[in-house]
């Protein structure tokens, strides 16, 4: 009697293990260093794209005032174009706000719609080119239009740059071809100002048709680039 107490008193004294499951045994790794905030770079992309709405709402609407009070084809070509580009911002705010955020599904339809409104550019851009080239107009020195020109021409292709640089950090080829879009925006306003100042200057009015369709060639390709989701723009 003595002998098993004395063994179940060891038994009770003795050091035990308690036994855990292997996934209680390792903590989540935390975060690596210096790796980006995916919720941040998705309301950086929201930002992005609304002050790109503001930006062009305004220089539609200037562009279009401006266009009609100058004669200019192209002013009201680059206005009603610039409308068309805001719905691209449009677009990316409705991917990145809900249950959208992590829906591949949703990627794939913002893509879509930004390829498409890139096929809707292009003619429209070539339109306006091909009917300046052929009636031949000589609109009025427009020196707004020149100022809204080298506005955008400055300020577009570093918030273009600056929304592919967050679409290539959140894997969205339709925040991509947004800022695509907007680096598309900086060359047609680049044409844009070549025209009003070779007008105004020289009267070298047909300087800014030939380059417009230089710009509705570029926006095809890449349409077709975003609709395909390859990695389009890739020299911009």
């Amino acid at each position: 009697m003595t002998l098993t107490t004395t063994c179940l008193a060891a038994a009770e004294s003795a050091p035990t293990l308690d036994v855990v499951a292997p996934a209680e045994t390792f903590a989540a790794a935390p975060p690596a260093l210096g790796a980006p905030d995916r919720n941040a770079l998705m309301r950086r992309a929201r930002m992005l794209s609304w002050i790109g709405l503001v930006w062009i709402g305004l220089e539609g609407a200037v562009g279009v005032a401006a266009g009609i009070a100058a004669g200019s084809v192209a002013l009201i070509g680059f206005g009603a174009d610039s409308v068309i580009e805001g719905l691209a911002s449009f677009v990316i705010i409705w991917r990145f706000t809900g249950l959208r955020k992590e829906s591949d599904q949703a990627e794939q339809r913002a893509q879509r719609l930004v390829a498409a409104q890139f096929f809707i550019l292009a003619p429209w851009v070539a339109y306006g080119a091909i009917r300046a080239l052929v009636v031949g107009d000589h609109p009025d020195a427009s020196w707004i239009g020149i100022g809204l020109a080298v506005t955008s021409a400055a300020g577009m292709p570093l918030l273009g740059h600056a929304k592919r640089r967050i679409g290539e950090q959140l894997d969205s080829l339709a925040t991509r071809g947004e800022g695509t879009q907007n680096i598309l925006c900086g060359y047609l306003a680049c044409a844009l100002l070549v025209g009003l100042a070779g007008n105004a200057v020289f009267g070298l009015w047909w300087l800014d048709p030939a380059a417009a369709l230089v710009i509705a060639a570029i926006a095809v390709r890449e349409g077709r680039s975003a609709w395909r989701g390859d990695s389009c723009c890739t020299a911009c």
